[in-house]
Formats: C-alpha cells, sequence, structure tokens
C-alpha cells in the first residue's frame, strides 16, 4: 500500500494540489529523498507495488544496491509499470543505482533493467579503494554556483547516445549527470546535501 511519509510544511507551497513524486522503496536512501522532496514543495510516495504508481507526476529510482533492486522490481511486477509511466510522460530521476536501472546498457554485459536512456554505465567505476567522496560539480545548466555531489561507490557513464544531454562530467570528462527529455540520472547523491537543485528541475519537468 502506498504510504505517505510524514508531513512537513514544504517551501514554495501553493494552495494548488502539490506534485505527488514517488520514490522506489525497496531499498536504499528513500527518507532522505523524501525530505528533498517535501522542501522544494512536493508531497513525496513511497512506491512498492504497481498501485502505488497510479496517479504519480514524477518518480525518483533512489541510491542502493542494483542487482538487489533488479531482483525485487521483478519479484514486485514493477518494471513495466515504471516503465509505462516514463512512457506516460511523467519524468523520472535516477541516482547511484538508480541511473544503472535507467540505462539502455551496461557495461559488464549484464541484461539492463527499464531500458529509458540512451546511456551506457560502469558500476563501481571509481575503485573499490573509492568508496566514497564528495566533489564540488560545476552543472552550467543549474547555475554558476557549483553543486555538491556524494559519490559512494558511484558508476559513471562511458557512451551517451544522440538525444542525451551530459549535465556534469567528472575531472576525467566521463559524464556523472545526463538528461533524455523527461529522464534524468546522476552517479551522485544530491538529497544528502542541502542543494535541491535537482529536485526542483524534476518538478518542473512536470507536463502541465
Amino acid at each position: 500500500m502506498a504510504q505517505t511519509l510524514p508531513a512537513s510544511t514544504p517551501y514554495g507551497a501553493t494552495e494548488t494540489r502539490r506534485p505527488r513524486i514517488g520514490i522506489l522503496a525497496l531499498q536504499g536512501d528513500v527518507r532522505e529523498h523524501a525530505n528533498a522532496l517535501r522542501e522544494v514543495g512536493a508531497e513525496p510516495i513511497e512506491v512498492r507495488l504497481p498501485r502505488d504508481l497510479i496517479g504519480l507526476d514524477g518518480l525518483i529510482l533512489p541510491g542502493g544496491e542494483s542487482t538487489t533492486m533488479r531482483r525485487l522490481i521483478d519479484l514486485y511486477g514493477l518494471r513495466e509499470p515504471i516503465v509505462a509511466l516514463a512512457k506516460g510522460g511523467a519524468p523520472l530521476y535516477g541516482t547511484c543505482a538508480g541511473m544503472i536501472l535507467l540505462a539502455n546498457r551496461l557495461a559488464d554485459g549484464e541484461e539492463p533493467v527499464l531500458r529509458l536512456l540512451d546511456i551506457t554505465v560502469e558500476r563501481n567505476a571509481y575503485g573499490r579503494q573509492l568508496d566514497s567522496f564528495e566533489a564540488d560539480l560545476d552543472i552550467p545548466s543549474l547555475g554558476d554556483e557549483p553543486l555538491h555531489g556524494v559519490f559512494i561507490r558511484a558508476p559513471v557513464v562511458s557512451d551517451v547516445g544522440p538525444d542525451v544531454e551530459v549535465l556534469a562530467r567528472d575531472p576525467d570528462g566521463r559524464p556523472i549527470a545526463v538528461r533524455q527529455g523527461r529522464v534524468m540520472a546522476t552517479a551522485f547523491h544530491p538529497e544528502l546535501t542541502g542543494d535541491r537543485r535537482l529536485h526542483r528541475l524534476l518538478l518542473e519537468l512536470i507536463q502541465p
């Protein structure tokens, strides 16, 4: 059953209905994304079953362990309903493992999951000795101020299709934030910082 996470007063709330943004709640940092969504004026909804996707304006696929998340997505019959939500025009945002789930191709040859983003992803691309690090990132489409990114066993994008916009790259020039239409993904975790620009961008992608 869909669960509306505990309410707080969101910044920027209006008298109109707040956008209902689902968070795939099978694993990962669900609460951190929920807090970020409240701060930008959205209503976070936990998604565990296909029926939880009904009536959503968008969906976040959080970080976690991508192999476990793949197994749970199939166990609960979520693969086709998530694809249908995206094909219907709802924006999707994947962070870290969520980026892996959205990708059309995986560099290790494993079968992709959702195939909603025309990219090739390398898992644990920074090496296990760098399980976690932080960096300030230049994302011109979000303004001049750098965005602080938290990387935890992060993937990177090794190839992008012609319709994919690269929003940010790491110091070696590898894409770490991408967008294709209303589907976007980052290798890092903005929800673990106080910067809400990417969550605001997700809301801006909602169809009127």
